[in-house]
């Protein structure tokens, strides 16, 4: 919600005599809005859980899941934003010591539907980076569009004084135009055009095309960010999380090591050959130094492999020494 909220646009909206900016998105499990008068800037950040408390306190007649209550405000906001307000809606806006509050009165499913955003003072960070940066950056962009416009006519002068001097003649005396002195512009644009636009009113301050230009900035700024994150996660990647493929072949491992020693610890290895051992082998009891053995081995020790690490010998029987043997001589 919040990283589709910075591409949304701002939208003049009038409440009363009153003229705002205001710019709002709705989801699912909550909304976020966005309003000035350009001496202020109040909004408000909603979750599921405060949209259900206000509701029961404002609604207590209706009985409707908090997405419900969500999919009317945003009908009933999107057409104000638009310009299109519904006229069986009334919006009211009253500014209070703590901030700014919006009232909606409506209907829904046949009763009254009534809403307040309570909106407190933004911080400094959320007004740069909707309305601040923003706003730089469409200035920018109007200079450069305006120098690439320069250009052209100075090639269009350039182009219809060639056409000029080759004997070309305008059909219509009409369409005749002075040449462009890019100066002289300037200070009548100061001098005449600049005033009769100050003196709008500010609510016209984002025109259709002037919102298309600011979803556009802020489309690049959300890319940036992106494309930042994804660089930094690569830089840094945590060390202590695992991917998919290391946990699997983990797991592989651990199993295959474990069937192994399971099926070693049930064969008992005689004359060079492994077989399996008896049912008997199968029960073990306690022995010493905490190793465990079966009471058949303990009766007929067989050298055997007990869970992969003891190994349980055949004792040794002593040898008797071979006595030296008389030489046998010619005269014995």
């Amino acid at each position: 919600l919040e990283s589709s909220f910075l591409t949304q646009p701002w939208a003049s909206v009038c409440f009363g005599e009153s003229a705002f900016l205001a710019k709002a998105r709705f989801g699912d499990t909550g909304y976020i809005l966005l309003i000035s008068d350009l001496s202020g800037i109040w909004y408000e950040s909603a979750d599921a859980e405060a949209v259900g408390q206000r509701s029961k306190e404002l609604n207590k007649r209706l009985t409707v899941p908090v997405s419900s209550f969500l999919h009317r405000l945003r009908n009933l906001m999107c057409p104000l934003l638009a310009g299109q307000p519904d006229t069986a809606t009334s919006f009211s806006c009253h500014r209070t010591a703590s901030g700014l509050s919006l009232h909606v009165k409506s209907e829904l499913s046949g009763l009254p539907f009534y809403w307040y955003f309570h909106c407190c003072p933004a911080p400094v960070e959320m007004v740069s980076h909707h309305l601040v940066r923003p706003l730089i950056r469409m200035s920018l962009a109007l200079q450069y569009k305006v120098q690439e416009l320069t250009s052209l006519l100075l090639r269009k002068d350039a182009e219809i004084e060639d056409y000029r001097e080759s004997g070309a003649a305008l059909s219509r005396d009409r369409l005749r135009t002075e040449l462009f002195q890019e100066e002289m512009f300037q200070q009548n644009f100061m001098t005449e055009s600049l005033p009769q636009i100050c003196s709008v009113g500010e609510g016209q301050a984002f025109a259709s095309t002037l919102q298309q230009l600011y979803v556009a900035v802020t489309q690049q700024e959300a890319k940036k960010t992106r494309k930042r994150q994804h660089s930094e996660t690569a830089e840094h990647p945590n060390p202590l999380s695992l991917s998919k493929e290391d946990e699997t072949a983990s797991s592989s491992e651990g199993t295959t090591v474990s069937t192994s020693l399971e099926t070693i610890s049930l064969y008992q290895w005689q004359g060079g050959a492994c077989s399996p051992f008896p049912s008997s082998y199968l029960n073990p009891v306690p022995f010493q130094d905490g190793l465990w053995v079966s009471a058949q081995s303990l009766a007929h020790p067989t050298p055997c492999i007990l869970a992969g690490e003891h190994v349980a010998r055949k004792p040794r029987l002593p040898t008797a020494k071979a006595k030296p043997k008389k030489a046998k001589g010619l005269f014995s």
